[in-house]
C-alpha cells in the first residue's frame, strides 16, 4: 500500500472518531478496506451501548462480518485511530485481517508495539502485517482534546 492511501482511509477513520466524540465516547475510529472497498466501519461505543466489547475495531468487524456474510476477512487491511487493545488484537488475529494500520500508539494498553506484542507471538496462527504512526499527530489531537475536555467537566462538577 502507499502512503497517499493510507493516509486517505486513516482520515476516515479520523472522521469516525469524530463521531465517537461527539456521542462523549472516548474518540477512537475503525474502517476495514478490500480490494478498495469498505467492508466494514465503526466508532467507540462503551458507554452508550452499556457493552464493553463495543470497541471501534469491535463495531468494524462486526459490520465487517454482516456485510460480507462471513467472520474472517482475507486480504483486508483495518485503519484504526489508535493502537488496538489486547482484546482487538485477538479479534483482529482470529478475523483473518490482513494488515492494520494504526495512527497513533496506546502506551498503558497497545497490544501491538507499546506494551504487549500479541501480533509477534509465535503460538499465533495468523500473522497481521501492521504500519503504526500514520497520521499520529491528528489522532493524539483529538485524543488530548476530548480528554482534556472531560478533565475540565469533571473540575466543574467538583466546584458545584
Amino acid at each position: 500500500m502507499d502512503t497517499f492511501t493510507d493516509e486517505q482511509w486513516m482520515r476516515h477513520a479520523l472522521a469516525l472518531a469524530l463521531k465517537a466524540d461527539a456521542s462523549n465516547e472516548v474518540p477512537v475510529g475503525a474502517v476495514i478496506v478490500r480490494e478498495g472497498v469498505i467492508i466494514g466501519e465503526g466508532f467507540n461505543q462503551p458507554i452508550s451501548s452499556s457493552d464493553p466489547s463495543a470497541h471501534a475495531e469491535i463495531i468494524a468487524l462486526r459490520d465487517a462480518g454482516q456485510t460480507v456474510d462471513n467472520y474472517r476477512f482475507p486480504g483486508a487491511t483495518m485503519y484504526v485511530t489508535v493502537e488496538p487493545c489486547t482484546m482487538c488484537a485477538g479479534a483482529i488475529i482470529h478475523s483473518r485481517i490482513a494488515r492494520l494500520v494504526y495512527a497513533t500508539s496506546e502506551p498503558k494498553a497497545g497490544a501491538v508495539c507499546s506494551h504487549f506484542q500479541l501480533f509477534d507471538q509465535s503460538q499465533m496462527n495468523h500473522k497481521v502485517e501492521w504500519l503504526g504512526e500514520v497520521l499520529a499527530d491528528e489522532a493524539s489531537s483529538i485524543l488530548q482534546a476530548f480528554f482534556a475536555r472531560r478533565r475540565d467537566e469533571k473540575k466543574r462538577e467538583k466546584r458545584g
